[in-house]
């Protein structure tokens, strides 16, 4: 797996190309080799290619706006060329097809977005949060998605903290969504109290040795570090993730 940073967790200092270009050389100085772009400001694919292939960055995944991957798929899939990224993603699924009454309709109107992406050789990617674990009609969201789309018209991009939020077994869900994982999110989690807190990864109490010997039994190619909160600076909580996982071998 190659380590990267998902840089929602610095969006504050990505709104201008300048900050954009400070931010990636930090990120780049703390020795990820991959980003993920999430929450950025304006700026042209091009422009932001040729930023990280200076820093030599790979781009890994994107989270896309929904409506553009549905009703503009053929150009998201030319930005993601001239970008070098094989992983179009969205963050969340859109509040209305969260219920029961709606739900169903979130395949019929991603599938054929879902199609021309794949065909292009990409991947639609899934990030989950822990809403997808709540039954409805007796089934989890998590599990109607993975029975409405093949692992070839979507991935999940798993949310570890978000699958340990939900009450889930993380490493269980490594396994059975394990076809499906090209990219992951790493977070940890502390509590203070009863209140439960994003971490820096093995910072807080989830079990990431044996999460990431999971990870290594699946198809995942890039692990991406996210802290959606910092009770510290983003870049400090980033550095601190990276330097974790570096003593474990990964890099």
């Amino acid at each position: 797996m190659i380590l990267g940073a998902q840089l929602y967790t610095v969006r504050a200092y990505l709104q201008t190309e300048k900050d954009i270009r400070r931010t990636l050389q930090k990120i780049a100085e703390m020795g990820y080799t991959s980003v993920q772009v999430s929450a950025m400001g304006s700026i042209q694919p091009a422009t932001l290619r040729a930023i990280c292939d200076e820093l030599s960055l790979q781009i890994a995944l994107t989270h896309t706006n929904a409506d553009r991957i549905v009703n503009e798929t053929e150009k998201v899939i030319e930005e993601h060329d001239i970008l070098g990224c094989n992983y179009i993603g969205i963050g969340a699924m859109p509040d209305k097809y969260r219920g029961l009454d709606w739900y169903g309709y979130f395949a019929h109107d991603f599938r054929e977005a879902a199609g021309k992406i794949a065909k292009a050789g990409k991947l639609f990617m899934y990030h989950n949060h822990n809403f997808e674990f709540e039954k409805i009609g007796g089934k989890r969201l998590i599990e109607r998605l993975i029975e409405d789309f093949s692992p070839e018209e979507m991935g999940i991009t798993l949310d570890t903290y978000w699958v340990q939020a939900a009450g889930a077994d993380v490493c269980e869900w490594i396994g059975k969504l394990k076809d499906r994982l090209h990219c992951v999110h790493l977070k940890d989690m502390e509590v203070r109290g009863t209140a439960q807190l994003m971490a820096p990864v093995m910072e807080g109490n989830m079990n990431f040795p044996a999460i990431m010997k999971a990870l290594e039994q699946t198809n995942a190619k890039y692990a991406l570090v996210e802290q959606d909160v910092c009770q510290t600076s983003p870049f400090e909580c980033l550095q601190t993730s990276y330097n974790n996982l570096a003593a474990l071998g990964y890099r």
